[in-house]
């Protein structure tokens, strides 16, 4: 993979697994986050421009974190997490009346 790829210049999660570190707080690269524990990745959401966001879930705090994808990400573990919900539905698929 590229090092050059777009969004690798100021990482903050690792590019294969796509997990992270609790470190900003409010401010992203304020490093005020007393809590320094594993952050999920645990999905995706699309900017209006397109651009795919890491959702990340604090594993000691449950604070939930926004991280921009970069150019070298696994794209299949980036699939995974789009597909998570379509694969681990939430509620019993059942109860919607379509089964």
């Amino acid at each position: 993979m590229p090092t050059h790829a777009l969004g690798t210049a100021h990482r903050n999660h690792c590019p294969n697994c796509l997990w992270s570190r609790h470190l900003d707080d409010d401010t992203p690269g304020d490093r005020d986050a007393e809590c320094g524990s594993l952050m999920e990745p645990i999905a995706v959401s699309v900017r209006g421009d397109g651009e795919w966001v890491l959702v990340h879930r604090c594993t000691g705090c449950d604070a939930l974190n926004l991280n921009r994808s970069a150019g070298d990400d696994n794209p299949l573990v980036l699939l995974r997490l789009v597909v998570k919900p379509l694969v681990q539905a939430p509620f019993p698929i059942e109860r919607i009346g379509l089964l």
